[in-house]
């Protein structure tokens, strides 16, 4: 597996691609491409990166796992390709956008890749995953390189905005330095937990102050 990753990432990330779990890793994802139909397409597992420079980065949104159904994943969390029914967590974050600023989407498609241009680093935890099997590629090493990003980030930049729904991601973001950086919780968008603290949180219009307020361009998530 060849890593195509933008190259503001490798400078921070080489010593990762060296490591021993990461040949293992390699090892297993070509594997499993070979046998299995595994999303994102090859081309796409390293999307959120490539779409989103590290220089760039002002939001970093966590998810878990690439969606695992057919056509769905396109290797930014939460979102879909164009033309692909909206899943129920992004229905939600679309409707919290409305509430929270106050106005319709005048962007409908869950590509998502707008928001990744304006510096929102869109990432899962685990990159792959094996059709309709859930949570298949974890524990492989993905978590390990995905840490190493956001402590890279947490380290090397001042004021981001990080956004962990759901305690798998607020899990994930303990290594976050809390006195540089702003860490937005809430529970996960999906349909099961939603209305036990997604809506009504805010974080966008919180992100946006956030930015501001540290001299950033705000993220146009409308």
């Amino acid at each position: 597996m060849e890593v195509k990753i933008d190259r503001s990432w490798k400078q921070y990330l080489a010593a990762e691609f060296e490591k021993p779990y990461f040949t293992e890793l390699t090892e297993f994802v070509k594997q499993e491409y070979k046998n299995e139909p595994v999303y994102p397409a090859p081309g796409n597992i390293f999307r959120a990166f490539d779409l989103c420079p590290f220089e760039k980065v002002k939001v970093v949104i966590l998810g878990q796992d690439p969606y695992h159904g057919k056509g769905q994943a396109n290797g930014l969390c939460f979102a879909v390709s164009d033309g692909v029914t909206l899943p129920p967590s992004l229905q939600n974050i679309f409707k919290e956008i409305e509430s929270d600023l106050g106005g319709p989407l005048a962007h409908r498609s869950g590509d998502l890749s707008r928001w990744a241009r304006e510096g929102v680093l869109l990432l899962n935890a685990t990159l792959t995953v094996r059709a309709h099997m859930a949570g298949s590629h974890q524990g492989k090493g993905w978590e390990v390189f995905t840490d190493a990003a956001i402590r890279a980030l947490s380290d090397a930049r001042d004021h981001l905005v990080f956004m962990l729904w759901g305690n798998y991601a607020k899990n994930k973001g303990a290594h976050i330095d809390r006195t540089r950086h702003l860490v937005l919780e809430a529970a996960h968008p999906s349909p099961f937990s939603a209305y036990n603290g997604f809506f009504g949180s805010r974080h966008f219009s919180k992100a946006n102050e956030y930015l501001a307020a540290h001299g950033e361009e705000p993220i146009t998530w409308l």
